[in-house]
């Protein structure tokens, strides 16, 4: 019996061994598999080069770029087993999120005579009121013939105020997500990273019919849609992870400084006329343009305008697209590490 016991101690501890191994090879799996991104793309950077181009600007966007990607990819390998814990919730609570999401825009404009009709009134009176002052009033319009842009002025500034109303609608909710279901925060069996995604599909909603009426609109001046229009969606797309990206770190920090809701306002008043939204960015110098790129804003807003009006693909701009996705992803890292070390401490204090 003995002898027996000494032979099967050694093919279980071979069974322990081999289901060790079979947990770790989805994460070495994953690891090698976003290192070996993160290489091709230094590649990239460093291979691509655009002669038109100013060199000492291309030189430091290439530094920057690839400092970013050696941030990031720190970033991830330190804290791997944080990170993929917010993924991996919200891929499981999928189904619940749609329906908390339907369920949340629906009850927002509940008790009211007209109900979701609130929802685009106020955005639509906020771009007749800006196309009558800076296109009737002010004649913005010749500034943007003089600065090379011969659309109209109502299209050029729907295109840009579509975007940033999704930002500023998502960015609001998304932060006060945990303070507006507490009651769900203080359960022990919910998932309450779920909250913050909740809020920006709703805003989604909203953001949808917009898009219809920016379509709309470009095809009463005859921009009809053609095969870079579908960018509409990659660009959308990046609006919802960068703005869920930030709220996942506002949404944690206002739960313990409530002064963050009033500082995010003035930042999103102070944001909208950093962004080329009103106006154009090529009246800028050029030793101030890239200052003002750094606003991960300014490529969605121009992304917008190429993929209605423009006929550009976003991969035509590729230092900008580069940028924003490093910045993208490593603020979702961030945010999630911010959130999940705080997440322990939101019952006690709501």
């Amino acid at each position: 019996m003995e002898s027996k016991k000494r032979k099967n101690k050694p093919k279980g501890n071979r069974i322990k061994k081999r289901k060790r191994k079979n947990r770790n090879t989805p994460k070495s799996m994953v690891m090698a598999a976003f290192y070996g991104m993160a290489a091709i793309l230094v590649a990239v950077v460093l291979l691509h080069h655009n002669p038109l181009a100013d060199q000492v600007t291309e030189v430091m966007k290439k530094v920057m770029a690839c400092l970013l990607i050696a941030f990031t990819s720190v970033i991830f390998g330190i804290f791997y087993d944080r990170l993929m814990v917010l993924p991996k919730e919200l891929y499981q609570s999928r189904r619940l999120i749609w329906k908390l999401a339907k369920n949340d825009f629906k009850k927002r404009y509940a008790g009211s005579y007209l109900g979701m009709v609130w929802a685009f009134v106020q955005p639509v009176v906020t771009v007749v009121m800006y196309w009558i002052v800076f296109d009737r009033v002010f004649n913005t319009r010749s500034q943007l013939v003089a600065g090379g842009i011969e659309v109209p002025y109502v299209l050029y500034l729907t295109a840009g105020l579509v975007p940033w109303f999704y930002f500023t609608e998502a960015l609001t909710n998304g932060t006060t997500a945990l303070l507006e279901y507490n009651y769900l925060v203080k359960k022990v069996v919910f998932k309450i990273s779920i909250l913050p995604i909740i809020k920006v599909i709703a805003a989604t909603f909203i953001h949808i019919f917009f898009v219809c009426v920016l379509f709309a609109i470009a095809v009463a001046y005859g921009y009809y849609p053609s095969i870079y229009t579908l960018q509409i969606l990659y660009y959308s797309f990046c609006e919802f992870v960068l703005v869920l990206a930030i709220s996942y770190v506002t949404c944690a920090v206002v739960v313990f400084f409530k002064d963050l809701q009033q500082i995010i306002g003035i930042a999103l008043q102070i944001g909208m006329w950093a962004t080329p939204i009103l106006w154009d960015i090529s009246v800028l110098s050029d030793g101030m343009k890239p200052f003002f790129k750094l606003n991960p804003m300014v490529y969605i807003v121009n992304g917008y305008r190429s993929a209605i009006y423009e006929q550009e693909w976003f991969f035509e701009h590729f230092y900008s697209s580069t940028y924003f996705w490093i910045f993208t992803v490593t603020l979702f890292c961030i945010g999630s590490l911010i959130f999940k070390r705080l997440k322990v401490h939101f019952a006690d204090v709501l």
